[in-house]
């Protein structure tokens, strides 16, 4: 580059502005980059993708309480294999609840889940693989009070558990067609 024409003033000022550009552009861009560093920044790299993890409230009321009144109701309806099906999901939310917030009020929460849970799940495991609706029925109440004992000692009493009444899930058809 032919810098004659320019005096000794005006090299100097070039070079100047073009170290502070150099600066400049140094600076904005580190600063783009660092997470949070602007309004409304996630506190994510793009390599790393924003991540959600529901409130055990969230869990509860999303995935436990839905299934469980889905086991009520398939029973109700006579349709054992909804039921069974239900309670395996059932007993996978429960598990990805524990992982998911793996203490809750300072009690390792998976521990807590499976004492409280087990047992009533085991019975009502057996109740549905015998098509047995009296023994269906003390196992549900069984798993509704081992609920409503963890709300108790979670300091969420106010939260209670019992058989559904009324309609609901319109969505699901328990009275299959005929093949």
């Amino acid at each position: 580059m032919n810098l004659a024409p320019f005096s000794a003033v005006s090299k100097s000022s070039l070079a100047l502005g073009l170290l502070s550009a150099s600066i400049v552009i140094l600076l904005t861009a580190a600063f783009v980059r660092l997470p949070g560093a602007h309004a409304g920044a996630a506190s994510t790299s793009p390599t790393q993708p924003v991540t959600y993890l529901p409130s055990i409230s969230d869990l509860m009321i999303g995935t436990i309480q839905p299934r469980h009144e889905r086991i009520w109701r398939a029973e109700q309806s006579g349709d054992w294999d909804f039921a069974d099906y239900e309670l395996g999901n059932l007993r996978g939310a429960f598990g990805r609840l524990g992982r998911a917030h793996p203490v809750a009020e300072n009690t390792p929460f998976p521990e807590m889940i499976e004492s409280v849970t087990g047992q009533p799940l085991e019975a009502l495991k057996g109740a549905i693989d015998r098509k047995d609706n009296a023994e269906f029925g003390r196992a549900y109440d069984a798993l509704s009070d081992a609920c409503n004992s963890c709300h108790q000692a979670l300091n969420h009493g106010t939260v209670v558990i019992g058989r559904p009444a009324g309609a609901s899930q319109p969505d699901l058809i328990f009275e299959k067609a005929a093949p």
